[in-house]
């Protein structure tokens, strides 16, 4: 969050003039999540090319770039979890990390976040070197980010309300009456206003990630990281976070990092795919073209193959052997 950001502006101004919306676009967008250029029309909000544009096979230029990591590496005891992984995440793009369970994609959030240092490489978090930042400067930072766990992280001995409140009222100086303008604005946005006095225990799994949601939201982030979102969703559920997910993006021009193994949900909604496997990125680019790659390895984990290069059998020695040992 900036300090000239909508939440800090609200606050100096909060006793001088009428409240501001939290979403950068204003009260409209903030509830409505259409995105602003195209006039409240929207007849195809996913996927299609008049909503948002593809990334280009080239470089981006450096101010496109939000995110920036270059000749990531990082060990776990003699394991690479990365080897020379270089990445871009786009300002206000929705960015698809993917590869099958225990590639290090949840790894790779947390060296985003500052929470892991790497061997190696260097991440770069709106131009700064997240891992050269002081203590001081790296909680600065993270303000701006947002977080979606991939258990949803709820505080179970508080309300829906509250949940959405605690950053609010830990980081910033609002009063109470502008913190439950922001946070009934915040559960509007995800759907979940007339819950706000529910428990985590009364909601569904569904209701329980849109909540976390909008506690992600809360501070007007300019990066939400979401880890495994749609893990054990219902279709229902499932259907309301992809929708979710990408409406948030365009209204508020937030800039999204999606961790996920769920192919045909993230590809829905993704701007570019990044595919991980052994330490290194197997495949990029928008999700039409990784998913007709001609890599065996993109083809085998995109539509689900159970033969290809990821054998069905965990590395052991010849099983007579293991049977017959003494």
């Amino acid at each position: 969050m900036t300090p000239g950001g909508p939440v800090a502006q609200a606050g100096r101004a909060d006793r001088a003039r009428p409240v501001a919306a939290p979403l950068r676009q204003g009260p409209a967008s903030a509830l409505s999540l259409t995105p602003p250029d195209l006039g409240g029309e929207n007849p195809e909000p996913f996927g299609s090319p008049s909503c948002r544009q593809m990334p280009s096979r080239r470089r981006p230029a450096k101010r496109d770039v939000l995110v920036r990591i270059r000749g990531l590496r990082f060990h776990r005891g003699d394991r690479a979890i990365f080897d020379g992984v270089d990445i871009d995440i786009l300002r206000g793009k929705v960015t698809a990390i993917m590869g099958p369970s225990g590639t290090g994609k949840t790894t790779l959030l947390r060296l985003i976040g500052g929470q892991l240092r790497p061997s190696a490489g260097i991440v770069e978090v709106d131009g700064q070197n997240i891992h050269a930042l002081g203590t001081r400067d790296l909680y600065e930072l993270r303000k701006r980010m947002g977080m979606l766990f991939q258990s949803g992280a709820l505080l179970t001995d508080l309300s829906v309300y509250e949940n959405v409140a605690y950053p609010l009222r830990e980081h910033t100086d609002l009063s109470e009456s502008m913190i439950r303008k922001l946070v009934l604005l915040k559960l509007e946005a995800v759907g979940l206003r007339g819950a706000r006095d529910l428990m985590p225990a009364e909601l569904s799994g569904g209701m329980a990630r849109r909540v976390a949601l909008a506690r992600g939201i809360a501070l007007d982030p300019m990066m939400i990281l979401y880890d495994e979102p749609f893990t054990g969703q219902d279709p229902i559920s499932m259907g309301v976070l992809v929708q979710l997910i990408r409406r948030l993006n365009d209204a508020a021009h937030l800039t999204s990092v999606i961790v996920s193994h769920d192919v045909a949900e993230t590809a829905a909604i993704a701007d570019e795919l990044y595919v991980i496997a052994d330490g290194r990125v197997i495949d990029r680019g928008p999700p039409a073209r990784v998913k007709a790659s001609g890599s065996a390895w993109t083809r085998q984990f995109m539509h689900g193959l159970p033969d290809g290069p990821v054998p069905f059998h965990y590395p052991a020695p010849p099983l007579g052997g293991d049977l017959f040992a003494a």
